[in-house]
C-alpha cells in the first residue's frame, strides 16, 4: 500500500532528490555500490558523509540529469525496495536503466543500501563517456 508506511515516504524523497539523502541516514550507513567495487571504485561506502558525497558524485557525472523515475515502492520498519528507471543525458547519449534498491532501516533510519542497476557495467560506461552497444533499455545517441 503505497504511501501507508513512513518508511515508504522517507524513500519517495530520497528518491525525488538524492542530494538529501543523508538526511534520512544513521551515523554510520552502509552503501553496497552498484558495481560491488569492479571498476576500482568502493564495494562499500560506510558513513552518512560518504554516503552523500557518493550520490552527488553520481548527480556530477550525470551533468545534473539524472532523474530516477521510481515505478514502485515497499517498505516495512525493517526493509524497503524502490523499483525503476533511472534515466540521463551525457556527451549526446542518453541512458533508460531499470534499477532496484534494496534499503535496511533502524528506527526510521537507514542502516544500508544495496544499488542494483540491471547492467552496472553498462551503466559505468555511460558515466564515464564510453557508449556501448545498445541494449533494449538504453536510449542511444541522442540528436542534443
Amino acid at each position: 500500500m503505497s504511501g501507508s508506511h513512513p518508511n515508504v515516504a522517507m524513500l519517495e524523497a530520497v528518491y525525488a532528490d538524492l542530494s538529501q539523502i543523508a538526511n534520512h541516514c544513521d551515523d554510520d550507513v552502509v552503501l553496497h555500490t552498484a558495481d560491488r567495487g569492479a571498476s576500482g571504485g568502493p564495494a562499500e561506502v560506510v558513513g552518512k558523509k560518504a554516503v552523500l558525497e557518493k550520490e552527488l558524485d553520481l548527480i556530477r557525472l550525470t551533468g545534473k540529469t539524472l532523474h530516477m523515475d521510481v515505478q514502485h515502492i515497499i517498505a516495512n520498519d525493517y526493509f524497503g525496495a524502490v523499483m525503476g528507471i533511472l534515466r540521463s543525458r551525457r556527451n549526446g547519449s542518453a541512458i533508460g536503466m531499470p534499477f532496484c534498491g534494496l534499503w535496511r532501516f533502524r528506527n526510521g533510519r537507514i542502516v544500508e543500501h544495496w544499488e542494483n542497476a540491471y547492467d552496472a557495467a553498462e551503466l559505468g560506461r555511460f558515466l564515464l563517456g564510453e557508449t556501448g552497444s545498445a541494449k533494449p533499455w538504453v536510449a542511444s545517441h541522442t540528436s542534443a
